[in-house]
């Protein structure tokens, strides 16, 4: 069997990846399957947490049947490169959210890669990304939404927002509809900023010192995206990854 031919940046889904650290382990692993049986509702979480100067790779496909749900939590923090990719396929009136948050700093590329598949009617999806970035990360939100012709009453939407700490960080967001159907409601967003001075100056003249007014204030910003965990201690253990992580970029 022929090994799949490195990526290149002329790659759309690679286009902002570390193709170095890419070519210290490729190929890949084959992707992890999940399969969500009709009617049923899965929950799943992923904290890329891979050790400094690594490289990890995370591919998912994920088949969601009739009138399924599959709520998936990635939190992407480690590793020199930390790439988590979904390829999902929604059946007639299947569900599936996403809620992730890319915290970096140094030299990480972190990356969220999507690509849903809205083959049949009636199926809804919700993305929502948060980035946060500081030093000179990279961190890329690539979300393609696919409607195929008759999958009528589609509802699918996508949030994107990023935190630069440092004008030196890179915040890449590209959120794409390819709709084939007329009958649909679908809805991207993306925005790049920084920390609100105005905030920080009024938490300080409260008596607040500036690293706990920053923490908090990013906190904040990501503390959305894992509301939606049904288990709470997986909450808890991923709130309080996100935390570790933004207290080492202080």
């Amino acid at each position: 069997m022929t090994a799949l031919a490195l990526p290149t940046w002329r790659d759309e889904a690679w286009r902002y990846s570390d193709l170095e650290a890419v070519k210290s382990v490729w190929p890949v692993a084959a992707p992890t399957h999940i399969a969500v049986g009709a009617g049923e509702t899965t929950h799943r979480h992923l904290v890329q947490d891979a050790a400094d100067g690594a490289t990890a790779i995370h591919d998912y496909v994920i088949d969601i049947a009739d009138g399924a749900a599959c709520h998936f939590h990635v939190l992407n923090i480690g590793g020199a490169l930390g790439r988590v990719t979904l390829d999902v396929t929604l059946g007639e009136g299947a569900h599936f959210e996403l809620g992730g948050a890319i915290i970096g700093g140094g030299h990480q590329t972190l990356e969220i890669v999507t690509t849903l598949n809205h083959a049949l009617p009636n199926a809804t999806s919700q993305q929502t990304i948060r980035s946060i970035l500081a030093g000179h990360s990279t961190g890329s939100y690539l979300g393609k939404i696919a409607v195929a012709r008759g999958a009528q009453k589609t509802d699918a939407a996508q949030s994107v927002k990023a935190m630069l700490l440092d004008r030196t960080a890179t915040a890449n967001a590209k959120p794409e509809l390819e709709i084939y159907a007329d009958d649909v409601k679908c809805a991207h967003g993306a925005t790049v900023g920084e920390l609100d001075k105005a905030a920080l100056f009024y938490m300080a003249s409260r008596g607040m010192d500036p690293v706990t007014a920053r923490t908090l204030l990013l906190q904040s910003f990501i503390a959305g995206v894992f509301d939606t965990v049904a288990d709470e201690d997986v909450r808890a253990m991923l709130e309080t990854a996100a935390l570790a992580k933004l207290e080492a970029l202080s």
